[in-house]
């Protein structure tokens, strides 16, 4: 019985690993009851490493070729066995194959705002997303601290560690690069490789490599929207702060319309009293307006006095209209409190 069980014994002389595609980090090779020859052979691919462990200790860690297997070639192994330098007789050892390749397409995002400080509006809430790239660059460290025993650890059983560890470093990436908040969406590059650095510590210390870190989009909350579209305005009229409340009030328009509407159709009676002061209202204001863009076009105050004096005269009562537009816009924020006075006060003058 023991001649069958010796005749029927099978040995390994070749062991390798053909990758499968399905996004496999770390693979066991079945040795199961089998005994691996002595003097076989082991072939490591390009992308790929291979980990002896005996008694569940890492021993000898092969790079890409083919290896002999002698006690030359696992000296540790050789050691932890205590083999003598004659030793040729099979034997057993769990053998690990890891794949070393970039591990692409990793998806990273805020499935909620992410609170950070900015130097210019305190704290804001943040949105974004973008992917990464990483590869087992320790196998050795990536066995002891995360694949372990397991006969197969792939990309997925990873991936939400791997996420977690990107989004909680948003914040310093955000401080490190010193880039105001309403810059972000415009400097992503920066912004990708300041929280790279962030995190890549953080891979390195369970025996990854972080390759890449891409931000493909930085999403502003509303309010802060509001003002990038100001200051994207301002930028295309230039820094001229009296062609800058001519854009202001150019786009108070649609809204001032809307309330003379809005006045005019409030029901009943009223409606011809309403009509007749959302007309002298908008007629007041596109008056204020001709002659305020007329100046801007001018281009100077010395070219915009004989413009002005042109202008049509304005009614007291037009005067008055116009001051409580001008009014409401400066409690929407679309004027601030200088260019409300400054615009009150050149009125006033002509209600003198």
């Amino acid at each position: 019985m023991a001649l069958m069980d010796f005749i029927k014994k099978q040995f390994i002389d070749v062991i390798e690993w053909v990758e499968d595609g399905d996004g496999t980090l770390a693979w066991r090779y079945p040795i199961a009851d089998r005994e691996i020859q002595y003097g076989g052979s082991l072939t490591v691919r390009e992308s790929q490493m291979a980990v002896f462990v005996n008694e569940g200790k890492v021993a000898d860690v092969f790079g890409p070729g083919m290896h002999r297997l002698t006690t030359q070639t696992l000296p540790v192994l050789t050691y932890l066995k205590n083999w003598d330098k004659l030793f040729q007789s099979p034997f057993k050892s769990d053998v690990y194959f890891f794949s070393t390749r970039q591990q692409l397409d990793q998806r990273w995002g805020t499935t909620q705002p992410v609170s950070i400080r900015d130097k210019d509006f305190g704290a804001v809430r943040l949105r974004a997303f973008g992917n990464y790239g990483y590869r087992v660059a320790d196998p050795r460290l990536f066995h002891t601290e995360v694949s372990g025993t397991r006969d197969r650890y792939t990309v997925t059983d990873l991936d939400g560690q791997l996420r977690a560890l990107v989004l909680q470093h948003i914040s310093d990436a955000v401080a490190s690069s010193g880039i105001p908040f309403l810059d972000l969406a415009a400097n992503q590059v920066e912004f990708a490789k300041q929280l790279r650095e962030a995190v890549a510590p953080d891979f390195t210390r369970i025996g990854l490599a972080l390759e890449m870190v891409t931000v493909q989009n930085v999403s502003l909350p509303e309010e802060l929207q509001k003002v990038l579209d100001q200051r994207i305005g301002m930028g295309m009229v230039g820094q001229d702060m009296g062609r800058f409340m001519q854009y202001q009030t150019a786009q108070a328009i649609p809204k001032l319309a809307e309330g003379a509407a809005g006045a005019g159709g409030g029901g009943g009676g009223g409606s011809v009293v309403g009509d007749a002061m959302g007309l002298g209202a908008g007629v007041a204001m596109g008056q204020v307006l001709a002659q305020s863009l007329s100046q801007g076009l001018q281009g100077a105050t010395a070219a915009a006095a004989p413009a002005a004096a042109a202008a049509p005269a304005l009614r007291p009562d037009d005067i008055l209209a116009t001051l409580e537009k001008l009014g409401e816009l400066k409690a929407k924020g679309i004027l601030t409190d200088e260019e409300f006075t400054a615009k009150k006060a050149e009125l006033l003058k002509k209600l003198a």
